[in-house]
């Protein structure tokens, strides 16, 4: 789900798939496959059981892909865990992104984090006997229905906690015959089951997802589709963007048929969490804004060039221990390329960004005068610290069934939690203390600002803060465009909650955005 945070995408991402690793019974296998919409594959879990193990590979479109290792005692009890992440493509015999441990130890977790040469320690307390939520795995919610079942009883409670926090939960499982409802937090998954509790198959209403139990199944998921649409007047060209530490970023640079010399181009910058070149999200399938951006662009004789981020997708580098300012950096290596470029205008290059891209941008372009225009879609005027105060406080407040006393509570469990991960993620730190707009006030060139009404992730009148800032501090051409009952990915949503968003009717930026942007860059751009 695409958020400002990457604090709040993992949160969001664990909330719709769910626990982590299962039980094993002898000589048992098979797979689960996750859908939106009842269509659409966004995930693929193969899994293998041996008497007080199970091994497990995930893979979800376009993102890593998990390996995981559970072993439990007869009560299914966790006694050990490993998990390791690959980049997708990536082979065993590569270094994966991450690598985690769990070991319980009295009352407590000992969860073991390393990521991009760094390590770190987490204790959970009151996590006996809990089982760990790992992102993504479906088979942990099967694991908690065979101990509930274990209860003998209609209902029970199984404790859980979720990798990166440092607070044990409860999981709820009520019977109801061959079925069951499954209650973590606000998540709720219907199911249905065997005697033992086994998961036959389920679904997530509130984020339009199912799951369906097969014999077997392959987690080599088809690869993304970069090239240019047939007919189109432009072409799609696979290139890799050199950096100066050594990385190479993989994009797709979309380059008009008909040239009378030199055309200008833009560089799409993607939101928050590591995102593929189209800023492609699971939860919402063929939303892919920056090839609808590439699209309109190619017709109106613009190049576009669209990358995966570090350490993502065909990117190489390590995102994880990342911040923003180093993904600058890779923005700024892709303009430096583009100028290398015999088809591209060095002098007619504009950058734009959405949501975090929209913190980027001003900063390549700050410190780049070369730089034609910005586009800041979704961008924020407020530090991180600002924007999760609101993002963790306005979902509570709307929840009437809550008395004050919870809401509080769980606001604090929030906070507790980006405590917890910004102790593991360098990126959350600098995005709580960054302040965008001493930066935005450097920009000197013409700046388009593009917001949703009702986005609820980054609020519209953000927007009207840094038009306001930039125009104060002396740059007179600054566009501001604020659309009528659209969310943060610019699809029209009256009510604009991340947790609609897998509900939406549309999947596509809307014609009128995209309009917009593309006949303010033709003339910005001339």
């Amino acid at each position: 789900m695409k958020t400002i945070g990457r604090m709040a995408l993992a949160t969001a991402s664990a909330a719709l798939l769910m626990p982590a690793a299962s039980r094993a019974q002898a000589g048992e296998g098979g797979a689960f496959v996750l859908r939106v919409g009842g269509r659409d594959t966004i995930a693929v879990e193969t899994v293998r059981r041996a008497p007080g193990e199970v091994r497990g590979e995930i893979a979800i479109t376009g993102r890593a892909r998990v390996v995981y290792t559970l072993r439990t005692s007869d009560a299914l009890a966790p006694l050990g865990m490993e998990m390791r992440a690959w980049a997708p493509g990536a082979p065993d015999s590569a270094p994966p992104l991450q690598s985690i441990g769990v070991a319980w130890a009295g009352d407590s977790a000992v969860v073991s984090i390393s990521s991009g040469g760094q390590a770190m320690t987490q204790v959970v307390k009151g996590a006996a006997g809990a089982l760990p939520i790992v992102n993504p795995s479906v088979v942990g919610t099967e694991l908690v229905l065979m101990r509930a079942r274990l209860a003998h009883a209609d209902s029970a409670v199984v404790p859980v906690f979720a990798i990166g926090t440092t607070q044990a939960a409860q999981a709820r499982v009520a019977f109801h015959g061959d079925s069951a409802t499954v209650t973590l937090g606000a998540v709720v998954i219907h199911a249905r089951t065997d005697a033992a509790g086994r998961l036959l198959g389920g679904v997530v209403p509130a984020q339009n997802l199912s799951i369906e139990r097969v014999e077997r199944a392959s987690t080599a998921l088809a690869p993304p589709d970069y090239s240019a649409p047939a007919g189109a007047p432009y072409t799609a060209v696979e290139v890799r963007v050199p950096h100066p530490a050594g990385h190479r970023l993989a994009g797709t640079l979309t380059l008009p048929s008909q040239r009378r010399g030199r055309v200008p181009a833009v560089i799409t910058i993607t939101g928050s969490g590591l995102e593929d070149r189209d800023e492609s999200i699971p939860i919402v399938p063929g939303y892919r804004p920056f090839r609808q951006v590439a699209d309109t662009l190619g017709r109106r004789g613009i190049a576009v060039l669209r990358m995966d981020d570090r350490g993502y997708g065909a990117s190489e580098g390590n995102g994880q221990t990342a911040t923003s300012r180093d993904f600058a950096s890779d923005i700024a290596a892709a303009v430096a390329y583009l100028r290398t470029r015999p088809e591209i205008d060095p002098g007619r290059i504009a950058l734009l960004g959405h949501s975090e891209g929209g913190i980027i941008a001003p900063m390549v372009a700050a410190d780049d005068p070369r730089i034609r225009a910005v586009v800041l879609v979704a961008g924020t005027s407020r530090t991180g610290r600002r924007i999760l105060e609101y993002q963790l406080r306005y979902p509570l407040e709307r929840d009437t069934s809550l008395t004050a006393a919870q809401r509080d509570s769980a606001y604090r469990a929030g906070w507790a939690q980006v405590d917890s991960m910004s102790a593991r993620m360098p990126w959350l730190p600098f995005f709580i203390g960054y302040d965008p707009l001493p930066t935005a006030r450097r920009v000197r060139q013409p700046v388009l600002i593009v917001q949703g009404e009702t986005d609820r992730q980054v609020t519209a009148d953000q927007a009207r803060e840094l038009d306001a800032a930039i125009r104060a501090a002396g740059n007179r051409d600054v566009t501001l465009r604020v659309f009528p009952e659209m969310n943060h990915l610019l699809i029209h949503d009256p009510d604009g909650m991340p947790s609609g968003y897998a509900k939406l009717g549309r999947n596509q930026v809307e014609p009128q955005v995209l309009g917009a942007i593309a006949d303010w860059l033709v003339a910005k751009l001339r």
